[in-house]
């Protein structure tokens, strides 16, 4: 374990960019995934031997998308917690 404290300005930024990804467009895109293919889940929106193949597969697709979003949601906040003490342990 090294006792080195390090958080630049180029890290401070990637944290930020990092954040906004992950709040905007990512988070918005796995939900607008998720609502469409809960509607092309339903017989009465789409159907036929495709489409019944697809239903079958979308309960894994779902929980997938939603675990994906909960590991994502987790780097941010992991991640925004480490500079957080590194900037608390630099003084700032």
């Amino acid at each position: 374990m090294t006792d080195r404290v390090l958080s630049t300005e180029t890290a401070k930024q990637s944290i930020k960019k990092m954040q906004q990804v992950i709040n905007g467009p990512l988070m918005e895109q796995i939900e607008a995934l998720n609502r469409e293919g809960q509607t092309l889940s339903d017989p009465n929106v789409w159907d036929g031997n495709r489409a019944q193949q697809f239903r079958g597969e979308w309960p894994d697709m779902h929980s997938a998308l939603t675990k994906a979003r909960e590991a994502v949601e987790q780097l941010r906040q992991k991640a925004e917690g480490i500079n957080r003490d590194i900037m608390t342990a630099g003084g700032n």
